[in-house]
């Protein structure tokens, strides 16, 4: 295989944006669209609200009748249509998201209203606001309430309740097979002999993938062998989108992955990435399938995933995460000997909103993570960073 310089992480995005084709799309139920990425346009099919509606317990009327008895013409329940036109000098008791009969323009609240021996109400207060959530001012029909690429989450699954909208149509969850390579690794419910780790990486891309609402199978383990490997990822490849592998992308003499790609047809767009960790990573395409090659440190997988690998499989379903980095001050001082590529340091933040380093021991020190808010970004050509100066942090 041809030897590449590595790229920049904004580049591999570029290259990989262009190569993705976007699935198909179906319909299912809202109940089931939460984490789904939204693939029309939908518009309201009523006035929200859909009437005058009593912003709280208390009693409609004209607001020039304020301060004067009124007679209580009815209780109007939320649900039920007003009987009666507020007329000059009466009132009407009506509860919260009630319907606000005609006639009135005002509805204050029963704590501010007092009661005479002929049952009639009088407004007590020195002041009050009409109360009335008026039809339509939210929505009003033909509005349009969500558009095509929203990732679905509990406020958008409500609109389309409200809109009535019960089976939007959604983009396809992404295939994704995921493959460990590794003779030293054995799962998690085997106890390791010597010179062996369990594998922890590939589960930990399992619930990555399926927190970005992709369909994820799981073809285990395969040992640095070149038939095993080869036939592995090409029954990965048969039934998936995107083949997601963990390890055997550097250059040892038992890291097959690359030229097994290259044997199964695709193209290899890059293999080396100017980022740190996970500076050996592969992508490459072939007639709308994807393989994504990963290093077999844990932190560097997971890194990896997260600025890449995830990017690239929201593009499948025709969405754009929002890039996130917040500017935050540094809270001890920061310093690397290399500074050669783009860095991602694990930190968590303080109290007092400042940035804090965790102690990391490098790739394979995935512990390092289970207390991170998140990870800053050391661009390239940086070794020093003071307490003070802003930093920017990417959240997980």
């Amino acid at each position: 295989m041809e030897k590449k310089t590595s790229i920049t992480l904004n580049d591999a995005l570029t290259q990989a944006f262009q190569a993705a084709k976007s699935l198909p799309t179906e319909k299912i139920s809202f109940l089931k669209a939460s984490g789904r990425i939204l693939a029309t346009d939908i518009f309201a099919d009523v006035n929200m609200p859909p009437f005058n509606k009593s912003a709280m317990d208390g009693y409609a009327c004209r607001k020039e009748d304020l301060g004067q008895w009124l007679n209580v013409r009815e209780v109007i329940p939320a649900g039920k249509s007003p009987q009666f036109k507020n007329e000059p000098g009466t009132c009407s008791k009506i509860m919260t998201g009630a319907e606000v009969p005609a006639g009135a323009d005002t509805v204050f609240m029963v704590e501010q209203s007092e009661a005479n021996d002929q049952q009639q109400i009088r407004f007590t207060g020195s002041k009050t606001n009409s109360n009335i959530c008026l039809r339509g001012e939210d929505v009003k029909t033909g509005d349009l309430v969500l558009t095509a690429g929203t990732m679905l989450k509990a406020q958008h699954i409500a609109i389309l309740a409200a809109a009535g909208c019960t089976r939007p149509e959604v983009y396809q969850k992404p295939k994704v097979g995921i493959i460990s390579t590794g003779s030293e690794l054995v799962e998690p419910t085997v106890a390791p002999q010597a010179s062996q780790i369990r594998n922890s990486n590939g589960h930990q891309m399992r619930i990555q993938a399926e927190q970005c609402a992709c369909e994820v199978n799981y073809y285990g383990i395969v040992a640095d062998e070149l038939e095993q490997t080869r036939q592995r990822i090409a029954s990965s490849v048969n039934e998936n989108d995107v083949t997601l592998l963990s390890g055997g992308v550097s250059v040892g003499d038992f890291d097959f992955v690359p030229q097994i790609i290259q044997q199964l047809g695709f193209q290899i767009l890059f293999n080396q990435m100017a980022v740190k960790p996970g500076k050996h990573t592969t992508f490459a395409i072939n007639n709308g399938k994807y393989i994504i090659g990963l290093p077999g440190n844990p932190v560097s997988s997971f890194i990896q995933f997260e600025i890449f690998a995830k990017p690239f499989l929201y593009r499948l379903m025709n969405y754009t995460a929002p890039m996130i980095a917040l500017p935050l001050p540094l809270a001890n001082d920061f310093h690397r000997k290399k500074a050669d590529r783009e860095e991602y340091v694990p930190v968590k933040i303080n109290r007092k909103n400042e940035v804090e380093t965790i102690s990391y021991h490098g790739s394979a020190h995935i512990h390092a993570y289970h207390q991170a808010t998140g990870f800053m970004s050391i661009p390239t050509g940086v070794t020093t960073i003071s307490k003070g100066e802003t930093v920017h942090v990417r959240p997980l």
